[in-house]
């Protein structure tokens, strides 16, 4: 049977992130932490326009979530930035990343030009890469999609 997943716009954090952020933790990303803290203290909420975060739950419970945000690393207008993605381990190869991911794109095509990111694994490169995302050179960025 095929997984169902609904995908919602978050307007605020509930406590389902912060067990999310520990399975991040787990594995070494710390990127989640820096998300619930930048949100708690106001300043970044992915409120900007074109921005927003993404939350993918299966059962009402959350298993995902990613967002855009206005690239800060890039001065070149119309740049954005898919950040803070994360899937719990248990559902990672379900679909719930590629919806998550897809969600994050159709967004910026409405706002952005391109959109760029920094994975730190070679499987997250790979999973980038097959949805359309190139390798680019750059200190802030592993890889772009122009849209």
């Amino acid at each position: 049977m095929k997984d169902r997943f609904t995908l919602d716009v978050v307007d605020a954090l509930d406590p389902e992130f912060d067990r999310l952020a520990k399975l991040a933790r787990s594995e070494d990303f710390r990127f989640m932490d820096t998300l619930i803290d930048r949100w708690r203290d106001g300043s970044n909420r992915f409120d900007q326009p074109g921005e927003a975060y993404f939350a993918v739950r299966r059962d009402g419970r959350l298993i995902a979530a990613g967002g855009l945000n206005r690239d800060p690393y890039c001065q070149e207008p119309g740049t954005g930035r898919v950040r803070h993605v994360y899937v719990e381990p248990d559902v990672r190869r379900s679909g719930a990343g590629r919806l998550l991911v897809e969600a994050i794109v159709d967004r910026a095509r409405d706002a952005f030009k391109i959109v760029r990111l920094r994975t730190q694994t070679q499987r997250g490169a790979l999973f980038y890469e097959a949805l359309g995302f190139v390798r680019c050179d750059d200190p802030t960025a592993t890889h772009r999609l122009a849209l």
